[in-house]
């Protein structure tokens, strides 16, 4: 029987690891680190991922600022706001809720962010430093926590075959980096890929991040692998409800070694992560110089 990796346990692990840091740096006369979140419009996804964000605040320390825009502003407006951040020293870090509204170019606005306040990862200079494995940037929060669930179960990642399913800049690109840098083999996919159940079948690890409602079935998932789940996808059942599904048929894949469940597995660290970047940003600009 597959394990089931617990993201929620490991996240409220994260959680108290930044929880402390934050108190040790109040106990040396430091400020609490500060988030600014940027919600541009009414969007009720966007909304209820924002407030799971200032929970996590306020329950580290991390003192959040959100700033709520009409879906109407301006490009020269958002990055009025955001250059007002960037030189604020009590901010640090930015993080721009997404998606934004089509007048806005999203590209343009996440790399008005300075490297040392992006704690989404985003930035072209974080992913450079990502993927010259500098280990010196801000890493992406989704397949930061990936890795830490992988972590988790995995103690030797030296020549296993992976595979991830997608191809995006928030998670399937720097998900490959990250399995690259512990010598993984890496091949990544997405939707289109020819043969993509064959490709997966010869994984040791299997990343889905392709938005794809149990795009992977069971036999796609060689006996033994372990099946890390980004998906998430809200489907409609016949009684008229809906349910949140990621992107594997979790039901038909007891023959895996282990695999995170959606939802509470890669969600809830992925707003751990972010707690942790923000510390982290908050710790490299306290330096001197």
């Amino acid at each position: 029987m597959a394990r089931i990796i617990d993201g929620k346990q490991m996240a409220e692990a994260l959680l108290a690891q930044v929880g402390t840091g934050i108190a040790e740096r109040l106990a040396r006369g430091q400020h609490a680190p500060a988030l600014a979140v940027i919600l541009v419009g009414d969007d009720p996804a966007s909304s209820i991922y924002v407030g799971r964000k200032l929970r996590a605040c306020a329950k580290v320390g991390i003192t959040s600022r959100q700033y709520r825009l009409d879906r109407a502003v301006s490009q020269a407006e958002l990055c009025d706001l955001i250059d007002r951040l960037n030189a604020d020293p009590d901010t640090h870090g930015i993080l721009v809720q997404l998606p934004l509204p089509a007048q806005i170019d999203a590209n343009a606005i996440l790399d008005r962010i300075v490297p040392a306040k992006d704690v989404d990862g985003f930035h072209p200079v974080n992913v450079g430093r990502l993927s010259t494995g500098k280990g010196q940037g801000l890493v992406p929060c989704t397949p930061l926590g990936c890795m830490m669930l992988l972590d988790s179960v995995i103690t030797q990642f030296r020549g296993r075959d992976a595979v991830v399913i997608g191809k995006s800049n928030i998670v399937g690109k720097p998900m490959a980096l990250l399995l690259l840098e512990r010598e993984c083999t890496v091949t990544v996919t997405h939707i289109a890929t020819q043969d993509l159940p064959g490709i997966v079948r010869k994984a040791d690890i299997v990343v889905a991040a392709a938005g794809h409602a149990g795009l992977v079935r069971g036999d796609w998932v060689k006996p033994g692998a372990v099946v890390i789940d980004v998906g998430i996808n809200r489907i409609a059942l016949p009684d008229g409800t809906t349910r949140i599904v990621g992107d594997v048929c979790s039901d038909e894949i007891a023959h895996a070694r282990a695999y995170t469940p959606v939802p509470g597995g890669v969600g809830p660290m992925t707003v751990a992560c972010l707690m942790a970047n923000t510390l982290a940003a908050a710790q490299d600009l306290d330096r001197p110089g």
